[in-house]
């Protein structure tokens, strides 16, 4: 087997887009992958399954052994657990949510906020993952939980999950489970109705654990009908939540996905495979501009939006999962305004996966409608369109008005032109341009001319700036539904509203998350008499 000598370094290929790097410095080896860096023993002492492989399992046991003065044992588990540190299990018997189908009645419904943490089943001794995969936390955490199962949420705060699953996916039982909470649902192997199995948790829990335990049981509510539904849902989406769960009266708990159980949300969100990294342009040169997925169906679509600098720099791997938010599903079944999440690290591509169709290439002689998109702004009016036939894209362009020039690209069979073709749709609603119904082969009115639609007649704020001039809007700070300032941008400018990045005198709008702010931004917009706006105002000046 291969050895590194004394300030050599090898890659190994992980799991990651990224290879690991190996290190013998001074006699200490090293990995730069997380089971490697997530260990709480000394440097000299850890061990991981690539320093294995590249060296061997059996001179990686010695050597370890020698440092830990010839005791000969060595971290099985270091050794044979993934590149993330965990080990596969049996995945536990767990109840799963559909999606509200908005017809279902939920009136005597139990509603409850849907939480973003991780889910944690407790098998009586052991927190599990979804996967099966356990969650080390501390003797003091788990002090006075039952011998029986108990379905729950390790949860820290609200927008807080990836700080939660750095927290509960370390190795060591280290002091950081202090910030965390074991918030439970339900009681899965007590076989009595929802509401009796809630009586039950109160009474066991209330029983063996202290006052000051990092347990508690879910707050519950009888939702009494759609518009209290409706309330609290915006009371939960206003302080950063994400949803609400609605469980049937007395049913019982049903292994898998069950009508039982709806999720309730203001966004839609999914999960989706990465298949492909795009490049950024402009101000992204360099880093990642847009992930192509691929949904269960095969439908394959980019995502451009919601990726903060760090997720551009170190982007999710091929293969990984990713949860985005989305408005709708288009007529093509494609989400509309796709927006990044986060990485879904506590599921199993393998497993999901599963589920994914293979992507059919597109018969030759089949043509995709032209898609048409316009930018209009200050100093630009022209359009671009885009249609795909068999295995060539079409695009035309030019300036409003005009015929404009075509262009035609042929690939490799009918994917790789539909893949291309959603590749160029992201550039253009990235650089600006938004989408209008369907395309056009004769020359149109330039849209300068028009003006935008009136604003629905709710705020006298709104209808004091519905004249149909170029207006100027800026967002500060994170908004309630999660999504950011960029997300808007297309919407915006679609009805002449172009956004920019400070209050100064000439603007029309200030949206915050909290109107009634006393912030710096907010006082100065008061004082140059620019109104002060909530993102749902803000909604009002794009929907028609």
């Amino acid at each position: 087997m291969p050895d590194l000598k004394d300030g050599e370094f090898a890659e190994i290929k992980g799991s990651g887009s990224k290879p690991y790097v190996l290190r013998n410095v001074g006699g200490v080896y090293s990995c730069s992958c997380p089971a490697w860096r997530n260990q709480s023993i000394p440097i000299e002492n850890r061990t991981c399954k690539h320093l294995g492989r590249l060296r061997g399992i059996a001179a990686e046991a010695q050597r370890i052994g020698e440092v830990q003065s010839g005791t000969g044992k060595v971290d099985q588990k270091a050794l044979n657990s993934d590149a993330e540190g965990e080990e596969s299990g049996k995945e536990p018997p767990l109840l799963l949510a559909h999606p509200w189908d908005h017809l279902t009645d939920l009136s005597g419904w139990w509603m409850s906020e849907k939480l973003d943490g991780v889910r944690a089943y407790w098998d009586g001794c052991r927190f599990l993952s979804r996967q099966g995969n356990e969650y080390r936390a501390p003797a003091w955490f788990i002090e006075g939980l039952p011998e029986i199962p108990l379905d729950g949420e390790l949860w820290l705060d609200r927008q807080m999950f990836q700080r939660t699953v750095s927290i509960v996916r370390r190795h060591d039982a280290s002091d950081h489970w202090k910030e965390i909470t074991y918030v439970v649902f339900d009681a899965p192997a007590l076989g009595l109705p929802f509401e009796e199995r809630q009586r039950e948790l109160v009474r066991i829990l209330g029983k063996g654990l202290s006052p000051d335990s990092y347990v508690r049981v879910l707050e519950q509510a009888q939702c009494a009908g759609l518009d209290h539904l409706q309330s609290e849902l915006d009371r939960v989406v206003k302080m950063g939540g994400e949803g609400l769960m609605l469980r049937q009266p007395r049913s019982q708990y049903d292994v898998g996905r069950s009508t039982t159980l709806y999720k309730v949300k203001t966004f839609l969100d999914a999960e989706a495979r990465v298949v492909e990294q795009l490049p950024g342009e402009g101000k992204h040169a360099g880093r990642l501009g847009a992930l192509l997925v691929e949904m269960p169906d095969g439908k394959r679509f980019s995502v451009g939006t919601g990726f903060s600098d760090a997720e551009r720099e170190r982007p999710p791997s091929i293969g990984s999962l990713i949860t985005y938010r989305y408005q709708e599903l288009t007529d093509r079944g494609v989400p509309r305004f796709p927006t990044f999440l986060r990485v879904r690290s506590d599921l199993n591509p393998a497993t999901v996966t599963k589920k994914l169709s293979p992507k059919k290439t597109q018969p030759s002689g089949v043509v995709m409608t032209a898609r048409r998109f316009e930018l209009v702004d200050e100093k630009s009016s022209k359009f671009w369109e885009i249609r795909v036939e068999g295995d060539s894209t079409h695009t035309r362009y030019g300036r409003i008005g005009s015929n404009g020039q075509e262009q035609v690209k042929v690939f490799s069979d009918g994917e790789a032109a539909e893949t291309a073709a959603e590749k160029l749709i992201t550039e253009k609603l990235r650089g600006g341009y938004h989408e209008v119904n369907g395309g056009s082969s004769a020359p149109v009115a330039p849209a300068r001319a028009a003006k935008p639609p009136a604003p629905k007649e709710k705020k006298a704020v709104v209808e004091a700036h519905s004249d149909g001039a170029t207006k100027k809007l800026c967002i500060s700070g994170k908004l309630p539904s999660g999504l950011r300032k960029h997300d808007y941008e297309s919407a915006l400018a679609a009805v002449g509203i172009s956004l920019v990045d400070d209050v100064v005198a000439g603007l029309d709008y200030l949206v915050l998350a909290d109107p009634q702010s006393t912030s710096s931004k907010a006082q100065k917009a008061r004082q140059l008499g620019i109104p002060v706006l909530s993102e749902d105002e803000m909604k009002e000046l794009i929907t028609p």
